[in-house]
């Protein structure tokens, strides 16, 4: 079991990295995806604390706002790219450019059974036509 949370853990790092390394063409890119790193960890570490208040001895978990700060440096993480969401080709200036596509979840809900589920989505081919 820890050999697949390893492997789990392993396979998002590098889908970030390589996503990250397409998205991060851009200056302003990367400072927004800091940006939403930096508002996550600051998010997280306000739960952790708070969460490590209500305990009957609440020196004794101060491990909950490390934990509640890495947890808010990913998820920030994560929307800073969701939101920078690259297309595997895109057209600009009538050049072709090719990159890692972002892979986004959407919700579906069926009208008739009423029934939410999610779907993955990544965009093949983005582009501006005059």
């Amino acid at each position: 079991m820890k050999r697949l949370k390893k492997l789990i853990a392993v396979m998002m790092l590098v889908s970030l990295v390589t996503s990250a390394s397409s998205a991060f063409a851009e200056d302003n890119v990367l400072k927004e995806v800091f940006t939403d790193a930096f508002y996550g960890a600051a998010v997280g570490g306000l739960v952790g604390a708070a969460i490590m208040v209500f305990q009957t001895k609440p020196l004794d978990h101060f491990n909950y706002v490390a934990y509640g700060a890495a947890s808010g440096v990913l998820v920030g993480t994560a929307y800073g790219l969701t939101k920078s969401a690259r297309a595997f080709a895109q057209v600009e200036n009538g050049s072709v450019k090719i990159a890692f596509p972002t892979v986004t979840p959407e919700l579906i809900e069926s009208p008739s059974s009423g029934r939410t589920t999610v779907a993955w989505k990544a965009d093949l081919l983005r582009g501006s036509f005059n």
